[in-house]
């Protein structure tokens, strides 16, 4: 029984050696030189290299991580390295049982949040928006009220909130916006438009006190427009309970949102302000998916006659 035991962790041993196995300095150097060439890595970040074992899926590669890492965030790359290690081929294995746009929309909770448009639609279009970034307005601008006309029959429409860093007064914004919504669903979207097309009301205000006692004072005013419950609403704004807003942030870093405006159509990620035509391509894409009507959009005007 002993032979057999020592037997069996020598094969263990050999079967973990052959799993995955460091490479030598000299190979390590060269791979972290080619993917900071490549990927024009900045030098304060790390590239660490992992360790090989042998690929499921190329006989003649050994597959390999090679991790970036700036101290907060780390980005794994998986690479082939081939078995005589003079070649290194970055892969993407996709799995073809899988629907991407899926797995990104069932991580994204819409639990709760104030929507427009369609109120149960295949269709779903979530932004993350953050009230004081300019290219924010300009993409509410767009899908409010001029998207919302053409498929706001077919199509829900759900913010999420991600106040960036650099905007010292969005997250506060965002907080009493969600006092809004938690007694009326169009008392928020009445907030939305109008910060969004006022930001220079808030932001020319001379102190973050000042510029937060603006917030506080239009949000008022759509609770009292809406005839909520004011003296419930003043208790959210003067508590400022940011967890909600942190958790939407959370989800926003777990789909790859690292900027605002970001919009998901059913899972398709659309990075920025970008043109209405490239909205309607991706929300037409997603009815048709959906076996959903598209709408029949205004033809373009010819160009006039010189």
């Amino acid at each position: 029984m002993t032979l057999f035991r020592r037997a069996f962790v020598l094969l263990l041993v050999v079967c973990l050696g052959c799993a995955a196995q460091s490479v030598s300095p000299d190979l390590a150097q060269k791979i972290e030189r080619q993917v900071r060439a490549y990927y024009k890595v900045p030098a304060e970040l790390k590239v660490l290299v992992g360790t090989v074992s042998p690929s499921p899926d190329f006989p003649n590669f050994d597959s390999l991580v090679v991790t970036i890492d700036n101290g907060e965030r780390k980005q794994d790359l998986n690479f082939l390295l081939s078995k005589d290690h003079s070649s290194l081929i970055r892969v993407n294995k996709f799995d073809l049982n899988k629907d991407p746009y899926a797995d990104t929309m069932s991580k994204i909770d819409t639990n709760g949040r104030p929507t427009r448009g369609a109120k149960a639609s295949k269709v779903v279009v979530v932004n993350f928006d953050d009230f004081e970034c300019p290219f924010c307005a300009r993409m509410h601008q767009e899908l409010f009220p001029e998207i919302l006309k053409e498929y706001g029959d077919r199509v829900t429409f759900i913010y999420k909130d991600y106040p960036m860093e650099m905007h010292p007064w969005a997250m506060h914004a965002a907080v009493d916006a969600n006092c809004l919504a938690a007694q009326n669903n169009d008392a928020y979207w009445d907030f939305a438009d109008y910060i969004h097309a006022n930001q220079h009301e808030v932001s020319n205000e001379k102190t973050p006190a000042a510029r937060f006692d603006a917030i506080d004072r239009l949000t008022l005013l759509q609770g009292q427009k809406h005839n909520l419950d004011v003296v419930k609403l003043q208790a959210c704004l003067k508590a400022q309970d940011e967890s909600a807003v942190k958790a939407s942030m959370k989800t926003a870093d777990a789909v790859g949102v690292d900027a605002t405006p970001t919009l998901f159509v059913n899972g398709e990620k659309i990075d920025g302000a970008v043109p209405p035509s490239e909205l309607r391509a991706a929300l037409d894409r997603a009815l048709k998916d959906a076996n959903l009507p598209v709408p029949n959009h205004a033809a373009t005007p010819a160009p006039a006659a010189r």
